[in-house]
């Protein structure tokens, strides 16, 4: 490859990018749908309780018939697992949340406590399907660092898709006898793994919005984990990285810039794509 200079690098970093979101990134409709459905039942039960003059008979009815569907009530407060938050009771002690709902008067005391038998008895609600799916997207907001780590790897994905390159995901290092044995105990699982003539490329993809010291371990480790797989004749090592955190840490990424071969952004990688493509075609 052509040796990369000075002028290579400050062009790398000024393609940063500062998000890699799109629409999709702040709600998934689909798995608050799925939250919903599952106990969808219960709540439609439980619309018997609005409007109703006395509450308490009305819990009674239902405790009745199904004790089990008071079992949904942490979720209209937000709370997915009431199993495990705890909370003071009026006496004085710890318990669980879920321990409101294994009486009729502990119904009542969680109704009266939080609000929401007034909720009821007003009307202020009127569907509490419709009132559970506000909520599960509310709770679903949470999700967005964890769900904002996959970004990244789908957007790679689709270009991949977009050039028809066969590719895998998620792959074990211990998938490859040689691998394993360069990196010694540092195990990996790689985003992704093209094999393209006699060479197998092994990646790693990550985005970062913000800076911070964790920066400076992760150029570290890939620019370790290259030299490592690339002393292998049939493996090479590839990085695509983006996020405008990485000039809080501009030093170090360029060190492990110049240290391995290929690194990509979401505005060079394609080329890289095309480099593949042109070789699955030979």
């Amino acid at each position: 490859m052509v040796k990369k200079t000075e002028s290579d690098f400050e062009l790398f970093i000024s393609q940063l990018q500062e998000t890699n979101r799109t629409l999709g990134f702040f709600c998934d409709f689909d798995k608050i749908g799925r939250n919903v459905d599952e106990v969808r039942l219960s709540l439609c039960s439980l619309d018997f309780l609005i409007g109703a003059e006395d509450m308490r008979k009305a819990v009674e009815v239902i405790f009745k018939r199904d004790r089990k569907i008071f079992d949904v009530l942490g979720i209209l407060i937000a709370v997915r697992d009431a199993g495990t938050e705890k909370v003071i009771r009026k006496d004085g002690k710890c318990y669980g949340l879920n321990t409101y709902f294994e009486s009729v008067e502990g119904v009542m005391e969680f109704l009266n406590g939080t609000g929401l038998s007034e909720l009821f008895q007003k009307r202020k609600l009127t569907n509490l399907a419709d009132y559970v799916f506000g909520i599960e997207t509310g709770l679903d907001t949470n999700a967005r660092k964890n769900r904002g780590g996959h970004v990244m790897e789908h957007r790679i994905g689709e270009l991949f898709d977009k050039y028809g390159i066969k590719y895998r995901s998620e792959v074990s290092s211990n998938e490859w006898k040689e691998v394993a044995e360069v990196l010694g105990t540092d195990k990996k699982r790689f985003d992704f793994v093209v094999k393209s003539g006699n060479k197998v490329f092994l990646m790693e993809v990550n985005f970062y919005c913000s800076g911070g010291s964790k920066l400076n371990e992760v150029a570290r480790s890939y620019s370790e984990i290259a030299s490592r797989i690339n002393s292998l004749e049939d493996f090479e090592f590839v990085w695509i990285t983006d996020g405008i955190g990485w000039k809080s840490a501009k030093n170090k990424l360029q060190e492990a810039y110049n240290s391995i071969p290929r690194v990509y952004n979401l505005s060079t990688v394609e080329k890289f794509m095309k480099d593949l493509q042109e070789q699955s075609n030979d």
